[in-house]
């Protein structure tokens, strides 16, 4: 009777702590082909923080239909101008332009800029109407993303700049710029 088992003989295969052997090439290409890391985020809105000051920010789930995820999959959605209604106790994502792919949307009739409600905490609703009914703030969707598999919308309390203000936040950022080349300049 030989000492060594079949599966000891084999160069592909060893034996686990629980005795079943696996093939160790399998298992480097498949951790290869899970291992394809792509960005979480699906669309930002640069232009809001350009034109307001930001502060709270919070994270609410979507309600989406099925055509609207295999949309915001390829990446087909505008959220330059959206804004978020409360009303009734519930918040809704208005002016969020997906785009329906050919291909996805045949057999029903989409519609690209519906109302999208959004799904938050109560605790979160009532921060965010306390802030826009008395403190006189707005509430904006500055990006869209993937959380696991959901698809999360990240919306913040926001206060209108004005023309001198934007100027000013543009003069900053410019001579940050410029302080990071000097100083780099000088380091090398």
């Amino acid at each position: 009777m030989p000492s060594t088992s079949f599966f000891a003989k084999q160069k592909s295969f060893y034996l686990t702590p629980i005795g079943f052997a696996s093939n160790s090439l399998y298992n480097r290409h498949m951790s290869k082909n899970k291992s394809k890391t792509t960005s979480g985020t699906i669309a930002l809105n640069k232009k809001s923080r350009h034109d307001y000051t930001l502060t709270d920010k919070f994270e609410a789930g979507l309600v989406l239909q099925g055509w609207e995820v295999k949309s915001l999959r390829q990446g087909k959605i505008q959220i330059v101008d959206t804004y978020v209604l409360l009303q009734n106790g519930e918040a809704y994502l208005i002016g969020g332009n997906i785009t329906p792919l050919p291909s996805a949307s045949t057999h029903f009739v989409t519609d690209p800029i519906r109302t999208r409600k959004l799904l938050l905490h109560r605790k979160e609703l009532s921060k965010l109407e306390e802030a826009v009914q008395q403190k006189g703030y707005t509430c904006v969707c500055t990006a869209l993303y993937w959380k696991k598999h959901m698809i999360k919308a990240e919306i913040a309390l926001a206060k209108g700049k004005q023309d001198h203000d934007k100027r000013e936040t543009e003069k900053n950022r410019d001579w940050d710029r410029q302080k990071m080349r000097i100083v780099r300049q000088h380091n090398s």
